[in-house]
């Protein structure tokens, strides 16, 4: 297997940019097919959506081993693209220009790959939060990518599309469900709708990964030189859901479910040696999991 980790800039001038605007991809060979990342840009968030509830003290211990602060954190967007020769692959479509304004940036990042929308067969879903799926449609409301199928969970589908989930997931998230539901309903007669363990395309499994939202799907990539999970935001940050990830989290909107599926799933991702590429992870979010002391511990890159 070959790997390299390097660094795309849509043109010279971007070189001087913050970190957060470099398209930072990370390429992963699989033996005739390849894994890209690419930068969606950055979120900018308060400390509390991810760390809040948590064990103060003991939290910001271990926030601060990774130099990050506890009042507010911008975890990195990454965009995975799997092509096999015959696919072109996308988990997600980013934040799209109406969520903030520090993301929304795949298509400059596809630029920079040489990537035009029409080239996209596929786009899968991880799940429907703004920063995942708002990047779905155009000014005119039309599929930003034309010629792709999409795919996503059944679960997933039928809670954002579900008329009462904008009365019932609570004041702070109203905008995501009213988002969803619109983006959705665009595709609702087209969208593939899957079940846990469904393959999607040969070598390319659904895994029901569900408490970050009620349907969250990770997908397993199979019969390459090594094992792959597209991890989504069922492990939403390397430093406390690695450490720590039995711990409730803030983001999560089943609090509880999502620290179950955490646990297990780090328990399978270590077992099975899986490489493991995570929406929010930094340094284009490719790498792999070990155990550490009380919990796990992230390490990027191969």
């Amino acid at each position: 297997m070959l790997t390299r980790r390097h660094f795309l800039a849509a043109s010279s001038s971007l070189l001087a940019a913050p970190a957060t605007r470099l398209w930072a991809a990370s390429t992963l060979d699989l033996g005739g097919a390849r894994l890209d990342t690419l930068s969606d840009g950055n979120l900018t968030l308060p400390g509390d959506f991810i760390l809040g509830g948590m064990p103060q003290a003991e939290m910001a211990a271990i926030v601060a081993k990774y130099g990050l602060p506890t009042d507010q954190l911008t975890p990195p967007c990454n965009v995975t693209l799997w092509r096999d020769g015959s696919n072109t692959v996308l988990f997600d479509v980013g934040a799209g220009p109406d969520f903030q304004p520090t993301a929304g940036k795949l298509s400059e990042a596809m630029e920079a790959l040489g990537l035009a929308v029409e080239d996209v067969t596929h786009v899968v879903f991880t799940h429907a939060h703004p920063d995942h799926i708002w990047g779905l449609l155009d000014e005119f409301d039309e599929p930003v990518f034309p010629n792709a199928e999409f795919a996503i969970g059944g679960a997933e589908f039928d809670y954002w599309t579900d008329p009462d989930t904008v009365n019932t997931i609570g004041e702070a998230r109203t905008t995501f469900a009213v988002g969803a539901a619109r983006r959705l309903g665009v595709i609702a007669d087209s969208v593939r709708r899957l079940a846990d363990g469904e393959e999607v395309l040969p070598g390319l499994i659904a895994r029901l990964t569900p408490g970050h939202t009620p349907g969250h799907l990770s997908f397993d990539i199979e019969g390459g030189p090594v094992p792959v999970t597209v991890l989504g935001d069922a492990i939403g940050n390397h430093h406390v859901a690695f450490e720590r990830p039995e711990w409730a989290s803030g983001s999560d909107q089943d609090k509880d479910m999502a620290a179950a599926t955490r646990v297990a799933l780090l328990d399978r991702l270590v077992a099975e040696e899986r490489v493991i590429v995570g929406y929010h992870l930094p340094e284009g979010g490719v790498g792999r999991a070990e155990r550490a002391e009380a919990g796990y511990r992230y390490n990027a890159g191969l």
